[in-house]
């Protein structure tokens, strides 16, 4: 880990929060915890549709190795990691709104927190099983905390101003009676992202604040990571406990 001091204002837009979470989940143990909920409720995947793929990291564990998947996601650095993987999908770089995916071409559709779920769950739902030949698979949050900035977990709420909201409460508000899940499960979580530079991501994080160069909370940030942060071979740890519903339609 770098120890020396990093200005504030020095490189501010070169993290990029997408990739921040991805490197994160890469570390997490998101994966082991998720997928084996996934699997007892959804025994056989099939043909994988992953919406809003991010990484990858879920729907390269899900998907069935004898069988092409396919990952919607429109972050050109994602479709990079996506690329990457062992067994890369084939990649539609466009939003769910705006992917030309054939009706029923898919067994099973993933949407893992994503805008989506949260902006739009009932529209976005139609769409999952207009897609899906026969199941719908959606991970949500169900915790209490933020969901928007990456690491906010980390913080003091009344620094980070977010919604609270466990992400399970709002999707099934949006959701009506007749469009309720058919089968759910939970899965306990660490969010643990291994961070090679702690006062580059304090200063990032206050700069996604909105605080100025010269906030003296900048420094009290950089103080309540450090007080909080773990020794790692690559650097230091931060841990944040997660809980995520999996959330399951069938549509035979």
């Amino acid at each position: 880990m770098t120890v020396s001091s990093f200005p504030s204002t020095a490189r501010r837009h070169d993290i990029d929060p997408l990739e921040l979470y991805a490197s994160a989940i890469d570390t997490s143990d998101y994966v082991a915890r998720i997928a084996p909920r996934v699997r007892r409720l959804v025994p056989e995947v099939g043909r994988l549709l992953d919406v809003g793929a991010g990484g990858g990291q879920l729907g390269a564990a899900l998907q069935d190795r004898a069988l092409p998947w396919t990952a919607i996601e429109p972050s050109p650095s994602m479709r990079a990691r996506l690329a990457r993987l062992h067994v890369p999908p084939r990649i539609v770089p466009e939003s769910w709104e705006e992917a030309d995916v054939a009706s029923s071409a898919h067994d099973t559709v993933l949407a893992a927190t994503m805008p989506a779920l949260f902006d739009d769950p009932e529209r976005f739902l139609a769409r999952c099983r207009i897609w899906a030949r026969h199941t719908v698979i959606w991970v949500v949050p169900a915790h209490a905390g933020p969901r928007g900035l990456c690491f906010a977990g980390c913080l003091p709420s009344e620094w980070h101003r977010e919604d609270e909201t466990p992400g399970l409460d709002i999707v099934m508000r949006g959701l009506g009676l007749a469009s309720r899940p058919h089968a759910m499960a939970f899965a306990n979580w660490t969010f643990s992202g291994v961070v090679q530079d702690l006062p580059r991501l304090s200063a990032y994080l206050a700069d996604r604040l909105g605080w100025s160069p010269s906030d003296d909370r900048r420094a009290t940030l950089a103080a309540h990571l450090a007080a909080q942060a773990l020794p790692d071979a690559a650097g230091v740890r931060l841990n944040i406990p997660r809980k995520s519903a999996v959330l399951v339609w069938g549509n035979s």
